[in-house]
């Protein structure tokens, strides 16, 4: 027997996010969340995003045992901007059983149409900076702590629902090459930056970001504008996004980039890879959590590259190679092996081509599905 039962208590928002904790405890390719960013996110009181979002969480039970969950979410914001009568759908995992992955989406279907909607589309967060896409390439790749991990049969189930592509995200690994191998960018870098009066900041330690982190955010607001399913973020927002990105990066690994007035016009952030300590203790930065991943950031052979934005008016000019050039001067030196990109759009030709410099290829592909609610349903 199916029952779906909507997430109103904390005891069950506890089994709602520990639930992918059993589905995947077996998998060596899945990397948990953490738990502490989970609660934060999905509690209406700590979110910001709750400002301009709605949402509902439901667990779907079979024959009394836990089988499935998923989050819907109406973002007023994305409505308003792009004119779509979308509900979303997020943190959905489920056993192999048809009649579970049924359910749990004919809820939501029915929670879009209670609000109007014409279509529910997802995976997708409350706003652009949270996980998005179901895994449909690259099951046997090592996941990161900002992306899902997904069973090759979500999108079996998915398609048979009557879901369909919307879009694509690529995800890439870079392998680091020697210094000798990278001349080419270096004289791109550098005529880039004489050309149009632009200077990277020779950063020292975390005070020296502090001044620029808003303006990091300003970026993101401007140039990730016409991105797919992306909302302004929120003076909250950002003010939450500057304790969580900023409050323990090392500044060798942040590459700010100012004009002739030090104001800002592009930056990347990068991090070392969380993935092995967090899933070596489950999500869970206490007791002892936290004290591996001190230690991943300090010495460790694989890089995340979280974000990167340029202003619009520099994004044809080069200065990615820049960027690139300052975080592969910094990786040699900490003994950086490979990099991982954060998923870009098929389309992001732009960003793409910078890995033709490098040995790089396309290890994941994550899609966002979408279902027109005048179809019937399955």
């Amino acid at each position: 027997m199916i029952k779906i039962i909507e997430v109103t208590t904390r005891k069950q928002l506890r089994d709602f996010i520990y639930f992918p904790f059993s589905l995947y405890k077996d998998n060596p390719y899945w990397v948990p969340p953490l738990i502490m960013d989970e609660y934060n996110t999905l509690d209406k009181r700590k979110n910001p995003a709750f400002e301009y979002c709605d949402a509902k969480y439901w667990l779907c039970y079979k024959d009394g045992k836990l089988a499935g969950r998923i989050a819907g979410i109406q973002n007023h914001a994305y409505v308003k901007k792009w004119n779509n009568k979308y509900i979303r759908f997020g943190w959905v995992d489920f056993i192999d059983d048809f009649e579970v992955s049924k359910a749990l989406f004919n809820t939501v279907e029915e929670y879009a149409r209670g609000n109007g909607m014409e279509a529910v589309h997802g995976p997708l967060g409350f706003c652009d900076m949270d996980n998005q896409g179901l895994l449909v390439n690259g099951f046997e790749e090592m996941g990161t702590i900002i992306t899902y991990y997904h069973y090759p049969y979500y999108k079996e189930h998915l398609v048979k629902l009557g879901y369909e592509k919307d879009v694509d995200w690529l995800e890439y690994e870079i392998l680091v090459p020697e210094s000798s191998e990278i001349e080419r960018i270096n004289k791109i870098a550098s005529r880039s930056l004489e050309k149009h009066g632009l200077r990277i900041l020779d950063l020292k330690n975390k005070k020296q970001i502090k001044p620029y982190a808003y303006y990091v955010f300003d970026i993101i607001n401007t140039s990730y504008e016409e991105l797919y399913g992306f909302v302004t973020l929120t003076e909250k927002q950002i003010k939450g996004y500057i304790e969580q990105y900023f409050s323990y990066v090392n500044p060798d690994y942040i590459c700010l980039i100012v004009d002739k007035e030090d104001k800002l016009v592009g930056f990347g952030v990068v991090l070392p890879s969380l993935s092995n300590a967090v899933k070596k203790h489950n999500g869970k930065l206490f007791p002892f959590g936290f004290i591996d991943i001190l230690k991943d950031i300090k010495k460790n052979d694989t890089l995340d590259l979280y974000l990167v934005a340029i202003k619009p008016e520099y994004k044809l000019t080069g200065i990615s190679a820049a960027m690139l050039r300052h975080c592969l001067r910094n990786a040699h030196k900490y003994g950086i092996k490979k990099a991982i990109a954060s998923p870009m759009l098929e389309h992001n030709y732009a960003v793409q081509s910078l890995w033709r410099f490098f040995n790089a290829r396309p290890h994941r592909r994550r899609r966002c599905f979408i279902k027109r609610l005048n179809e019937e349903s399955v």
